[in-house]
């Protein structure tokens, strides 16, 4: 049978980095900006991968377009999978990246175990691509996790982050060179395109106006970054649609003409993977010592500029403080009558949409944006978002709540 995966060229490594950037981008745009929220945007994308993937099961080769769509939607069904168990069910994120690790050593572990083969250039039947396709959404909810729990220790800007996976890919292409297991590198490599992938993606999104200390971006905002990323897919699809540059029409080849490489030199590069590991956890352990750059998880580090209500959002656009407004006071009310899970929701749905809005809002008037982002983060903190102690009781919600409505006028 022909081998359903493409050539592992650099073309394979651009696109895979593109789509990544583009879903994790154009996730935040729906979650966000379209206000549609975390569980619902999750829900729509589980279902348009089941779809993408039955027909990219049913293709009897390598083709292009659908391949790639899938890499698209997967990689944002497993991004939303990570932000569902980290921002509404509040998992720690290290708890999250040893859960996924296990996850993913059992799926290689079975896939092994049926087919005494890892390797993409031998997925020619259909419990090998399905053993595929199931290590790829693995390996992008495992890419999320490790690269936000990274971000939460040691506090970079998104521009500094990229460097980290940067080098890692770096490091393990030369140990492939030199003489690295392929299947492993390639895996290892996979893994980490995720968090380069979603890095570059903040630091194009995030806006260049900014708190002091806090990071900076080129302020494309999620919008602009998701169709320019798609266009560049787009171009890249077409041409390895024509030129076929990436299509593998060689045939299986069995594990036997495969055990070529030099086992004394997979040696050396297994120890060289291992030193990379300790070398990363080491830096990782310095950084988290260092006075971070951005805000540490659990800190304020908004300005508490108090103003007299309805100052603060004066020069925002009406419509995008009533859509704030309207979402504090269905919080207010479902925190009123008991409906805990509703408030929460809604208080949920408010950080979103609060926080898409911020490249836009922020810029008319920074001291207003800075008043009500204090008084949002109390309101947040009542509830249990963002931050590790659990919910406050609902009066204390209230308070904050209609504090908040108070400054929003």
């Amino acid at each position: 049978m022909i081998n359903k995966v493409p050539e592992v060229t650099i073309w394979f490594w651009v696109i895979k980095i593109l789509c990544t950037t583009v879903g994790e981008s154009f996730a935040d745009w729906i979650n966000m900006k379209l206000g549609v929220g975390l569980v619902n945007t999750a829900w729509i994308f589980t279902a348009v991968f089941v779809v993408v993937l039955g027909v990219q099961l049913r293709l009897k080769r390598y083709v292009p377009f659908p391949y790639w769509l899938t890499v698209v939607v997967v990689s944002v069904t497993g991004t939303l999978y990570t932000d569902i168990l980290t921002d509404q069910l509040n998992v720690p994120l290290w708890i999250s990246s040893a859960v996924f690790s296990v996850l993913l050593a059992v799926v290689f572990g079975v896939w092994w175990w049926r087919e005494r083969t890892l390797s993409i250039h031998s997925v020619t039947t259909l419990p090998r691509e399905s053993f595929y396709w199931l290590a790829v959404l693995v390996t992008f909810a495992l890419g999320t996790a490790t690269g936000d729990w990274t971000l939460e220790l040691t506090g970079w800007s998104p521009g500094v982050s990229v460097l980290l996976p940067l080098g890692l890919i770096a490091a393990i292409t030369l140990l492939w060179k030199f003489g690295a297991n392929p299947v492993l590198s390639f895996w290892l490599a996979y893994i980490l395109t995720r968090p380069l992938g979603a890095n570059i993606g903040d630091w194009l999104a995030s806006p260049k106006v900014a708190q002091p200390g806090e990071p900076t971006g080129l302020a494309l905002g999620t919008f602009a970054t998701s169709l320019i990323f798609l266009g560049l897919i787009l171009a890249t699809v077409v041409y390895l649609t024509v030129t076929r540059s990436d299509v593998t029409e060689t045939h299986e080849v069995t594990n036997a003409a495969h055990a070529t490489g030099d086992p004394r030199k997979e040696r050396v590069a297994l120890a060289g993977f291992g030193l990379l590991a300790v070398a990363t956890t080491g830096l990782l352990v310095w950084a988290h010592g260092q006075p971070h750059v951005g805000p540490a998880p659990e800190a304020d580090n908004t300005s508490a500029v108090q103003m007299a209500p309805g100052v603060a959002v004066k020069k925002f656009p009406p419509a995008k403080v009533s859509a704030l407004r309207t979402l504090a006071s269905t919080s207010l009310k479902d925190a009123r009558s008991g409906n805990g899970k509703g408030a929460h929701a809604a208080a949920q749905s408010l950080r979103d949409l609060w926080d898409a809005d911020q490249a836009s809002l922020q810029p008319l008037d920074n001291t207003g944006w800075t008043s009500i982002d204090a008084q949002m983060d109390k309101v947040l903190k009542t509830f249990g978002i963002d931050h590790s102690n659990p919910p406050m009781s609902p009066a204390q919600q209230e308070k904050e709540l209609n504090a908040l409505l108070k400054d929003m006028g």
